[in-house]
C-alpha cells in the first residue's frame, strides 16, 4: 500500500467533528506569512482534517513543514513546526537580504506601493536585470536550504504515512512543463527548485533535469487534488490579489501587478475550467455517476496583500512576518465562522464572478 494514502482514501472515516478538506497553497515570498496564520488557525480549530496539500514556493514551504510536524506531533507538532520554520526564516533574512537596508517600516505604517523605493532596492532590481544569479552569486549560496534541513526530516516525512498527501509544483526549465513532487520524493532541494526564482538563484538540478519556481505553471496547481482520490473540498489559500481598485501609474505599482499576474494565470485557467464542467454537470451534459463536482472555498485578504508591494515579499522581519500571520488567522477564523457547515455540501466561491 502507498505509504502516502490517507485515512480517507483508505476508507477511514474522519474522526468525530472533522471533516476531510485539500489545502491549496499559492506562494509569495515572505507573503506565505498569511498562509502560515490559516494554517495556524485551521489546525487550532481541530474541526477539519488535511488530507492533501498542493502548493508552491512559499505555499510548499509551509506545506511540507505543517506535513512534517501532523507526521511527528499532529495539530499541535504542526503549529510547533510552523513557528519555528518562520523563526529561522526570520533569523536567517536578518543575516543575508539582498534589500535589508530597504525602509520596511515606510511600507508597514500604509505608504503602499506609492512610496518611492530606496536607493538599495533600485540597485538591487537593476543588477538583476543585467547580471544573473550566476554572476552574483556564483556559488550558489541559499540560506532557505539549511532552515529547511534543521526544521524538517525529509527521510522521515517521505516514509511517514501519517503526513498528508503532498503535490509541490515546480516548473521545468527546458519543457517549460509543470512538474508534481509527491511525498515519496520530497527533499529539501524539491522545495527549493518550487521555490526558485530565476532572477536570485541557480536553476534547481533534480535527477538530471532543471526547475524553477513553481508559480510559473501551477500557483498552486489544482488538477492533482481534482484527480487524487479522496475529499472533493479545495481550499484556496490566496497571498496574491486577484484584483487591485486602482489603475498601477508608477514603474514600481506597474511591475507589482504584473508580477500579481503573471503568479495568478495559471490558477484563473485552472478555475475556469472547474467552473466550465461544474456548469456541464448542473446542466446535466456530464453523467453525474462518472463525474463528481469539486467544491471550492478561498481564504484571502485581498485589501491587506493589495496595500504590500513586491519588495515586501523579500521583508524578513519578525514583526512583519507576525502581522501576517495574524492576518491569516483572522480570515481563517472569518471563513470557519460563515463556511464550515458547507464543507461537504457545496462551494462557498462563486467561480464565475471569481474567476471568469
Amino acid at each position: 500500500m502507498d505509504d502516502t494514502v490517507t485515512r480517507h482514501q483508505r476508507g477511514i472515516p474522519p474522526r468525530a467533528n472533522e471533516k476531510p478538506v485539500n489545502l491549496a497553497l499559492q506562494g509569495g515570498g515572505a507573503h506565505g506569512a498569511f498562509a502560515w496564520g490559516v494554517l495556524e488557525k485551521l489546525l487550532e480549530d481541530g474541526r477539519l482534517t488535511i488530507e492533501a496539500m498542493s502548493a508552491t514556493s512559499a505555499g510548499a514551504m509551509n506545506a511540507v513543514v505543517a506535513a512534517y510536524g501532523l507526521s511527528i506531533g499532529g495539530p499541535d507538532g504542526a503549529r510547533e513546526k510552523l513557528e519555528e520554520f518562520w523563526r529561522q526564516i526570520s533569523n536567517a533574512g536578518q543575516l543575508y537580504s539582498p534589500v535589508r537596508s530597504f525602509p520596511w517600516e515606510h511600507w508597514l505604517q500604509g505608504s503602499g506601493p506609492n512610496s518611492e523605493f530606496s536607493p538599495a532596492f533600485f540597485v538591487f532590481q537593476a543588477m538583476t536585470r543585467v547580471f544573473s544569479p550566476y554572476q552574483i552569486n556564483p556559488f550558489n549560496f541559499n540560506p532557505l536550504k539549511d532552515v529547511l534541513t534543521e526544521v524538517i526530516d525529509f527521510d522521515r516525512l517521505a516514509k511517514c504515512n501519517k503526513a498528508p498527501r503532498l503535490f509541490l509544483s515546480a516548473t521545468n526549465v527546458r519543457t517549460g512543463k509543470i512538474k508534481l513532487f509527491g511525498n515519496e520524493a520530497v527533499s529539501a532541494d524539491v522545495v527549493l527548485a518550487s521555490a526558485c526564482l530565476p532572477y536570485l538563484f541557480h536553476a534547481v538540478e533534480i535527477d538530471g533535469e532543471h526547475y524553477w519556481d513553481g508559480g510559473f505553471m501551477g500557483n498552486p496547481a489544482i488538477f492533482p487534488l481534482i484527480y487524487n482520490r479522496g475529499s472533493k473540498d479545495v481550499i484556496l489559500v490566496h497571498i496574491n490579489p486577484i484584483e487591485r481598485k486602482r489603475l498601477p501609474r508608477t514603474a514600481a505599482e506597474i511591475f507589482n501587478r504584473m508580477n500579481e499576474i503573471s503568479f495568478n494565470s495559471s490558477l484563473m485557467r485552472e478555475m475556469r475550467a472547474v467552473a466550465f464542467v461544474t456548469k456541464l454537470i448542473d446542466d446535466n451534459v456530464l453523467d453525474r455517476d462518472k463525474y463528481s463536482r469539486m467544491f471550492i472555498h478561498s481564504i484571502r485578504d485581498d485589501a491587506a496583500m493589495a496595500e504590500l508591494g513586491v519588495a515586501t515579499k523579500l521583508n524578513p522581519d519578525w514583526d512583519f512576518l507576525c502581522r501576517l500571520r495574524d492576518s491569516g488567522r483572522a480570515k481563517a477564523a472569518e471563513w470557519l465562522d460563515g463556511n464550515l457547515d458547507k464543507v461537504g455540501q457545496s462551494s462557498t466561491v462563486d467561480l464565475a464572478g471569481a474567476f471568469l
